[in-house]
């Protein structure tokens, strides 16, 4: 979904501009969720470090493939903003629940 082309987001009602970035966040935000709920003693410093080495891989892999996708500063701030949020649900669920 990262990799797929923008110019197909026109087909559906439910598009707007800038979806993509929306996209990018939740998709971080469960990216997140489950890397922490797998790895729950990792370092925070290793988990967004992890996190933001794949949204930039995949924001090179964007503008290498030629998918009709580029390499965007706001994809990346939209997932480390979603990885953040993903980080701290999964933190806030384990301090409720235990």
């Amino acid at each position: 979904m990262l990799l797929k082309p923008g110019e197909e987001n026109h087909e559906y009602w439910f598009m707007f501009q800038g979806i993509d970035k929306l996209l990018h966040l939740n998709i971080f935000a469960a990216l997140g969720f489950c890397f922490i709920a797998a790895f729950p003693k990792i370092r925070f410093y290793y988990f967004i470090q992890i996190i933001l080495i794949y949204a930039f891989l995949t924001e090179i892999l964007q503008e290498e493939m030629g998918l009709g996708r580029s390499m965007e500063t706001l994809d990346i701030v939209a997932d480390t903003i979603g990885c953040l949020i993903g980080y701290y649900i999964y933190k806030l669920i384990v301090k409720r629940f235990s």
